[in-house]
This record gives C-alpha cells, sequence and structure tokens, in this order.
C-alpha cells in the first residue's frame, strides 16, 4: 500500500495492525469486489463505521479464497484517528458480522507491511474420510467418502519439501510473478477419520495447496502411486495434476513476521489437540 506523506499541519499517520478471524462460507473469498461481499469489504466498512472518518484501505498477509477459512489473517492500514489497540478490536467489532472478529490490534512501526513483512504463511487443510457426509463440520472440512493411506500420502508429500517450480499446482489466474516456492515439510496428523495436513512456506500460488491436496488425496485411496507425485512436479503442466479440491476444510493459519515487530503468534483453535 503506498502512503502519501502529510501535509504540513495534517495529523500524523499511525500505522495498525490487526489480527482477523474468519469463517469463509459467506464470502467471495478476502479481496474486495464490486459486490461487496467479501471480508475485505466487511472489514473496511466496519472499521469506516468505527472510526467515522475516510474508509481505510487494508493490506492483508494472503488473500484466501471463496468459502476458505481465516484464522489469523494479518491486515495493516494508515489512519490519522487516534484510538488505543482495545478500542480498535472492541469498537469495530461492533459493527462486523458475527462471522468475522478482530482478534488483536497493534501499532506498528512505518516499514512494516503485512505481505510484504511475513517471512513465511501456514495453512491447515482438515480433511474427513469418512463414508457419510459431515453434518456438525459440514464446510469446515474436506469430505472423501474413501479411507486413506495416510503413510502412502507422507511418502509421496515429501518430495514437494525444499525449493520448487510448483507450475503443476498452479491455478491458470494466478498473478504471482514466479511459481517458483519454498515449501517447509508437508505434516499429516491423523485422528480417527480425520487427517490434518499442515503447509508452511514463504508464499503459496493461486490454488496452490487445494490442488496438492487433490494429488495426495487420490494417492491416498489408490488411484495413484507415491512416486507419482514426483512426475506431476516434475511435469510443471497443470494438467499433469489431480482435480483442485474442494475449499472446504482449509484454514489460513496465519503469517510469520520477524519478532521485532512484537505481533502474536498464530492462532491455532487445533493445537494441543491430535489433530
Amino acid at each position: 500500500m503506498t502512503v502519501e506523506a502529510a501535509t504540513p499541519g495534517a495529523p500524523a499517520l499511525q500505522r495498525v495492525a490487526l489480527g482477523v478471524s474468519y469463517d469463509g462460507r459467506a464470502y467471495n473469498g478476502w479481496q474486495s469486489q464490486a459486490d461487496g461481499n467479501t471480508v475485505q469489504d466487511q472489514l473496511e466498512t466496519a472499521l469506516q463505521s468505527f472510526a467515522t472518518g475516510p474508509k481505510p484501505s487494508t493490506l492483508c498477509a494472503g488473500r484466501t479464497d471463496a468459502g476458505v477459512h481465516g484464522l489469523m489473517q494479518v491486515v495493516h492500514f494508515d489512519t490519522p484517528i487516534t484510538r488505543d489497540p482495545l478500542s480498535w478490536v472492541r469498537g469495530t467489532n461492533r459493527y462486523l458480522p458475527r462471522d468475522i472478529a478482530i482478534q488483536w490490534a497493534h501499532f506498528v512501526p512505518r516499514e512494516f507491511h503485512a505481505r510484504a513483512s511475513a517471512l513465511t504463511r501456514r495453512y491447515a487443510y482438515i480433511l474427513y474420510a469418512g463414508r457419510v457426509r459431515p453434518t456438525i463440520d459440514r464446510a469446515r472440512v474436506g469430505w472423501i467418502h474413501h479411507s486413506v493411506d495416510v503413510d502412502a500420502m507422507r511418502a509421496a508429500a515429501s518430495c514437494l519439501t525444499g525449493t520448487h517450480d510448483f507450475s503443476s499446482f498452479r491455478a491458470s489466474q494466478c498473478q504471482s510473478h514466479t511459481p517458483i516456492k519454498t515449501l517447509e515439510p508437508i505434516r499429516l496428523k491423523t485422528r480417527g477419520a480425520y487427517v490434518r495436513l499442515d503447509f508452511e512456506a514463504n508464499a503459496f500460488l493461486h490454488h496452490m495447496i487445494r490442488n496438492i491436496v487433490g494429488c495426495l488425496v487420490d494417492i491416498g485411496i489408490g488411484r495413484q502411486q507415491p512416486e507419482w507425485l514426483n512426475e506431476v512436479l516434475a511435469a510443471r503442466s497443470r494438467s499433469a495434476a489431480s482435480p483442485t479440491f474442494s475449499a472446504d476444510g482449509l484454514f489460513f493459519l496465519g503469517p510469520r513476521y520477524p519478532e521485532a515487530f512484537g505481533l502474536p503468534t498464530h492462532c491455532d483453535p487445533f493445537d494441543g489437540l491430535p489433530l
């Protein structure tokens, strides 16, 4: 976000960082759209209502697609309005719908940038491998009505660790300047019929995680062998991979920043549980 220098006599601009959580089911993703039905639109409208000034322009750590949930989306904006951090939280939450809530607010230096300052970004995908469709977990888990071989999925996922050209897992509408990303080891945990997959990378391509999950599910149900994923990665072609898996079950856990900024760590409601 470009910030213009303050004119003489104008109030100084304060940069504020917010941690935002949301249930993505009702929205057309994060990024603002003409119909206003996005998380960013809801947040900026609420900030304007609370601060009673011009609508602030927010910039996020990582855009999420329609149906994807955010547990610790981080945004920043610049404002001449003076409020203490707790007021930004409670005051803005008053104007937000019940499926979006600010978790914290911090004043940050002007060099902080929600996207560019992030060292890595983290996601979790919750897969439900059960014969009967989920009810209470509907839209919060990706459903496959087959059991899966998690060991085969884990073995296949190991080939993706490191710095690679991930073109095979890139959506055609992806706007990233490069398909080369650095991915940490994918971690898989199980609890009954649930499988949790954890992803962390310096950045992700559009639909990259859902396309990887689609491939791992095909391996888990025996449709493909683990070594097939090496072939998919080497092909550097979207046509070589499985179809994009459901957005249900995908959670943005948040970015990691240098400790010097003093921002809270990610919010993960699954911490301490087998998943």
